[in-house]
């Protein structure tokens, strides 16, 4: 049994953690072809897409990152979104979703910075940054893409998603991590 994170993009991570939390695979898909204007081509989703169905394995446990809210490229996303929980689905598996923010909080990164009374949000790189420190420190993982850290993050959620519907030790104990899980827990139920 392999544990799947998966954080869609034109740039997709992936992760497969064993049961014990090692990594198996990752790897940041990219489909093959041009880009079209403001968009992605049809063909080269179709390859994101067939590369995805040839990483998954029976009885993978999957976790996908739901799309972030007011995306710039509502299009793009939804393509991608669909196109990969389609090759799950053909590949006869069911998956559990992780909102954006909740990926970010199983690491204890809320986006913003500062003292109380003064925060201000993060931007995108300061996020991505924050991101990479925190898996870094908590699970000394770190990747050159951060679409793989993501996908690292989202994968240790699917593994401990599972020991927890199973009754079994987590590996993941932060007060943040539980309350992710139990969020994940109760769409499920």
């Amino acid at each position: 049994m392999r544990f799947i994170g998966i954080d869609p993009a034109t740039k997709t991570g992936f992760v497969a953690l064993d049961v014990n939390g090692e990594v198996l695979v990752a790897a940041e898909l990219k489909g093959a072809g041009k880009s079209e204007k403001g968009g992605i081509s049809i063909p080269t989703l179709v390859d994101l897409e067939n590369q995805l169905y040839k990483l998954l394995q029976p009885f993978d446990e999957i976790m996908i990152e739901q799309a972030a809210a007011g995306t710039q490229k509502g299009i793009t996303t939804g393509m991608i979104h669909g196109g990969l929980r389609s090759m799950i689905c053909r590949r006869g598996l069911n998956y559990n979703e992780i909102n954006p923010l909740h990926t970010k909080k199983y690491v204890g990164v809320t986006g913003w910075k500062g003292e109380v009374g003064s925060k201000v949000r993060q931007k995108d790189k300061e996020k991505k940054a924050a991101v990479k420190a925190a898996a870094l420190e908590l699970f000394d993982y770190t990747h050159k893409s951060d679409n793989v850290i993501d996908a690292y993050i989202i994968a240790r959620a699917a593994l401990n998603l599972y020991l927890l519907r199973e009754y079994k030790p987590l590996l993941d104990h932060l007060p943040q991590q539980q309350e992710v899980l139990q969020a994940i827990l109760a769409k499920t139920e």
